[in-house]
């Protein structure tokens, strides 16, 4: 056995808030770096590993002396750096923008604060890991990655250490650690025998993590001296404190080739997809506003002369220690999601606060003149903003003052009158109306449209046509089934064709008696029953959209769906409300399609992955698509399913589902039992609200711009009511844009120097070829080539005799 090896790698999995509070877990956070420090101290071959940059910077402000020690064994190599994210995430459930963001602040905290960044990617307790991962890192500056879940039982894969690739072709050398990342009292010999059976498959060298974790602790006095034996011991192989990084130089230099592994990690706790809705919805929320809001603060820089905010950075850090895998994935204590909610309304405040001061800042350089009052009593001038690289048909709605009749007109910036119609306010008073219009909207740009009230002649457009049970408009017709009161039919006017098999938009209750985390349970299946039909009409009736509101009830729960079409887009919207009340259950909405070899795709950060339809619970970032030949014409056709809130789906042979919510008790965990006549706290009781679209479409769904659509669902349109004065700018302008119909636009913000604008795109559709980027607002222009499935990152420097170039995740050269 000594000619094998185990690399004993010393470390504490530290869950900063689980069945605790984040207090709890700041305190933990700095006795185990306590203890780490001594160990060295009594042990001179004691290494200790460690990730998450938040801990650290917890550390560096709360016990400076302290830090300054870490810095030293740092320096001697002995305190590894490990991660180099921001906090170990889940790794299903954040964006493609949040990922780089874990990397972008945690690896240059490393760098400022000890002069060198991780190699080596570690999220040891996460539940599954997306498929795109291995760029994210790569890019990132890690070249190496460690992981434990799935494990073997819930994920077969060709070794312990294999090449994990994603779809772009970057490759990291990764790692599964065999049973557990920690280890308690004098288990760890036990552990140890383990891994000898593991050392008799084909590996020389292993690595063992030892040290009390989950609520800190590390390596203790008797796990080193444990070492120390087993080590002296000739029925044991070479046992040695080692760095995880030695451990992959290691692997990199032995004479063999390791299989690879292409695709994600999944599954398990498939239950964290769906369970607590809140925290996921503000997730998202929180992760769309400050992408926004950088994007137009660094436009407003330039032509507005308002200044970059300098609170984005703390933002941020808020919203990715909120992805920490316990707390997004919904399964630590009622009290920790309180705390939660403070750092995600920080996020969300500082993301709409310089949201604001962005846009009024531009809008107010927009010359707006006073126009005579000539057949109408008051003009309200409106600046809609489009947050997105394309130019688009968009719905826009706000709250207007005086919008009391329908003796109104709206015209765009050319003077050109279009369809607008008044819906329902949000506040129950006289002398409001909400406006509601579509519009085609320049590429991350602008228009003033203006509205006229109290006209004396009102353009007349044809409304979209509407029943109590119907509504169409040139694209499609929708009809719901009176009795059951859902979707019987869903008929594409121009293809001819019927999209549904059987009737779609149920809401199906299932049992989910299972601990939130749902443990080794990958199917969800045991139907209750649909709910109810209460009652069906029609809320609204205009030329620009026309809406059957349905009403269900199932128990104590109702659920409320309003069925939209627009008369100028090509989908079915689908606003939903629900006030669940069923403990113990989970709740889908189900949708069987028409079609004939069928092929899932699922949006994942800053990708999409095509999974099996075989009923398993999948995570997914805004969209799922289901593609295939129609049964009735040999074409080609699908239908994607595009939500504001969600993160859960299945597909199960023809029909493609969104899971709603899963009402679990909070924190409950295998194998505690729940006993009879206890009053306890479930994850999902209580109001929810959400958007979801249905999008039927000839061909693929990379030829129906799904990837812009939901864009356009996740971040809608801003309006700034204006009035009228003097300024440079004119009625409509775009500010940037991207000429390539496969990548799109994804981040725009101020680099980290201070030095210049970074713009972040990816590629959409697996495909090679040339693109045009255009920052009109900088007066840039550079061609760009895309990689299939490439993120791609670029710097733009205020020094305008400076070149443009590309730089990593971390805005470094390569």
């Amino acid at each position: 056995m000594k000619e094998k090896k185990l690399y004993m790698i010393g470390n504490a999995h530290i869950d900063p808030v689980w069945l605790w509070n984040w207090q709890e877990g700041f305190a933990e956070v700095k006795a185990t770096f306590r203890s780490a420090l001594d160990r060295m101290k009594e042990d001179e071959e004691f290494v200790f590993s460690c990730s998450s940059a938040a801990f650290y910077e917890w550390v560096e402000k709360s016990d400076p002396d302290m830090f300054r020690e870490i810095q030293e064994r740092v320096h001697e190599g002995r305190w590894e750096l490990a991660g180099g994210w921001w906090i170990q995430p889940d790794c299903n459930i954040p964006s493609g923008e949040a990922f780089v963001r874990q990397g972008l602040y945690g690896q240059r905290y490393f760098m400022e604060k000890f002069g060198k960044t991780a190699v080596t990617g570690y999220n040891v307790d996460s539940f599954g890991h997306n498929g795109n991962l291995p760029q994210i890192l790569k890019k990132s500056g890690l070249k190496n990655y460690v992981f434990m879940r799935p494990m073997p039982l819930e994920k077969g894969l060709p070794g312990r250490i294999f090449e994990w690739r994603s779809m772009d072709g970057s490759g990291v050398m990764t790692y599964r650690i065999p049973y557990e990342y920690c280890t308690w009292g004098k288990a760890l010999e036990g552990y140890a025998e383990r891994l000898k059976c593991e050392l008799q498959d084909g590996e020389d060298a292993l690595m063992l993590f030892y040290g009390v974790g989950n609520h800190g602790g590390g390596p203790t006095k008797e796990n080193i001296r444990s070492i120390h034996e087993l080590d002296a011991r000739d029925d044991m192989p070479e046992m040695k404190m080692e760095t995880v990084e030695c451990f992959f130089d290691a692997v990199r230099c032995a004479d063999r080739q390791y299989p690879v592994h292409e695709g994600d990690l999944q599954h398990h706790a498939s239950g964290c997809y769906s369970v607590h809705s809140k925290v996921k919805r503000e997730n998202r929320r929180a992760e769309n506003k400050l992408v926004e809001a950088e994007g137009w603060s660094a436009v407003a820089a330039f032509c507005a002369g308002q200044p970059y905010p300098d609170n984005f950075k703390e933002a941020w850090k808020g919203l990715l220690f909120n992805q920490f895998h316990d707390i997004l994935a919904g399964t630590s204590i009622p009290s920790a999601y309180e705390d939660a909610t403070w750092l995600y309304g920080r996020a969300m405040a500082a993301g709409q606060e310089n949201l604001n001061y962005a846009v009024q800042a531009i809008s107010w350089k927009i010359g707006i003149d006073q126009e005579e009052d000539a057949g109408y009593t008051a003009m309200r001038p409106i600046v809609v903003f489009h947050s997105h690289a394309w130019e688009g048909m968009c719905a826009v709605d706000l709250e207007v003052r005086g919008l009391t009749n329908d003796n109104f007109r709206l015209t765009d910036s050319q003077g050109n009158m279009i369809p607008a119609q008044r819906i329902a306010s949000e506040a129950t008073v006289n002398g409001q109306s909400r406006l509601l219009f579509a519009a085609m909207l320049p590429a991350f740009g602008y228009e003033v449209f203006r509205l006229y009230l109290n006209t004396e002649e009102t353009p007349y457009f044809e409304p979209v046509a509407v029943t109590d049970h119907s509504v169409e408009n040139g694209h499609f017709r929708l009809e719901l089934n009176p009795a059951t009161g859902y979707v019987q039919s869903i008929y594409d006017k121009e293809q001819e064709m019927e999209v549904l098999r059987r009737e779609g938009g149920r809401l199906v209750v299932l049992e989910d008696k299972y601990d939130t985390w749902a443990h080794n349970i990958f199917k969800f299946d045991r139907q209750l029953g649909d709910m109810k039909q209460v009652y069906r009409k029609i809320i609204e009736k205009g030329p620009v959209r026309s809406t059957v509101r349905v009403k269900y009830q199932y128990g104590q729960s109702y659920v409320i769906q309003d069925f939209s079409l627009y008369k100028d887009l090509d989908y079915i919207q689908v606003k939903v409300k629900v006030d669940w009340r069923e403990h113990g259950t989970q709740l889908k909405i189900k949708y069987p399609v028409n079609f004939n070899f069928r092929k899932p795709t699922y949006e994942i950060p800053y990708g999409y992955i095509e999974k099996s339809a075989n009923g398993e619970e999948e995570p997914g970032q805004t969209w799922v698509d289901f593609t295939g030949e129609h049964f009735k014409k040999p074409v080609m056709y699908g239908m994607a399913m595009i939500n504001d809130a969600k993160y859960s789906y299945c597909m199960d042979i023809d029909e493609m589902s969104l899971t709603v919510l899963r009402n679990s008790v909070y924190a409950h965990h295998d194998p505690k039992q729940l006993e009879e006549g206890e009053e306890y706290a479930y994850v999902d009781d209580g109001i929810q609200e959400f958007t979801y679209l249905l999008v039927p479409h000839a061909g693929s769904w990379k030829e129906a711009g799904i990837t812009r659509i939901a864009r356009e669902l996740n971040v809608r349109p801003v309006t700034v009511p204006e009035t009228f004065h003097q300024g440079p700018l004119p009625q409509k302008k775009s500010f940037l844009s991207l000429e390539c119909s496969h990548a799109q636009i994804a981040a725009v913000k101020e680099a980290e120097n201070k030095d210049g604008i970074i713009i972040r795109a990816y590629e959409t559709k697996k495909q090679r070829g040339s693109a045009v980027l255009h920052v009109d607002f900088m007066n840039r222009t550079e061609a760009l080539q895309f990689a299939p499935c490439e993120i791609k990152t670029v710097f733009i420097p205020y020094d305008e005799t400076a070149a443009v170039r590309e730089v990593n995740l971390l805005e470094a050269e390569e």
